[in-house]
């Protein structure tokens, strides 16, 4: 394991890498804005566990498959791509399932959530993203000793830590973005605003990550 130091600068690059916005964070906000502080939680959960899969994936190599085998990199990366558009035509053309004919109250326009939909949706949407596994490969061994006698080990406590560090960012936006939906007036127009950006900039990143090149090209 790195030193006490090591460690620490470890926690806190993880700490900013996760407050800079992304899919998974546009994610747990528009699902927090939706339903309230419980699926934001939820969806953050689910990307939390597609970031366990990367971690596991690229400690025992996928990651250096993915840096190295185009095959590999451009499967991967036209699912994510797909799966990123889709979600945001969904969230573009979701109807308003009757909320705006509700009178104006904050609390009483959250739409019921299905926990299960929105963890694996979450989880899919961080597992499909090649560049998470990238990144895993390419930030952890940073803090991994070259005479580390096991470094399979020290990568995935590593990544361990990453995961885990990051549940607080990932449930503060959440629970940020339920705070605000319940006190939003005129809610329901709101929530369908925040469908339509994230609609479309879900649709960039899965545009943006179909015209990203393999690292290795």
């Amino acid at each position: 394991m790195p030193d006490t130091t090591q460690l620490l600068v470890f926690i806190a690059a993880g700490w900013l890498l996760n407050l800079t916005p992304g899919p998974d964070v546009l994610y747990i906000v528009s699902q927090a804005l939706r339903s309230g502080v419980r699926a934001g939680v939820v969806a953050a959960l689910g990307i939390v566990s597609g970031c366990f899969v990367h971690v596991f994936t690229a400690a025992l190599g996928m990651g250096a498959l993915l840096a190295t085998s185009a095959t590999a990199f451009m499967v991967l990366k036209w699912a994510g791509a797909a799966y990123l558009v889709w979600m945001g035509l969904r969230l573009l053309l979701a109807r308003p399932d009757g909320v705006a004919a509700l009178p104006s109250v904050p609390s009483a326009t959250l739409l019921p959530a299905n926990l299960g939909r929105i963890y694996w949706r979450g989880f899919l949407t961080n597992v499909l993203n090649p560049k998470v596994a990238l990144f895993f490969l390419a930030f952890v061994p940073q803090f991994i000793a070259p005479d580390a006698p096991d470094k399979v080990v020290v990568f995935l406590l590593l990544g361990l830590i990453f995961n885990i560090n990051s549940l607080p960012v990932n449930f503060g936006y959440a629970w940020l973005a339920g705070w605000a939906a319940h006190r939003m007036s005129a809610a329901s127009r709101a929530r369908r605003w925040m469908d339509r950006s994230a609609g479309v900039m879900f649709i960039g990143f899965g545009l943006r990550l179909a015209m990203s090149d393999n690292p290795k090209a």
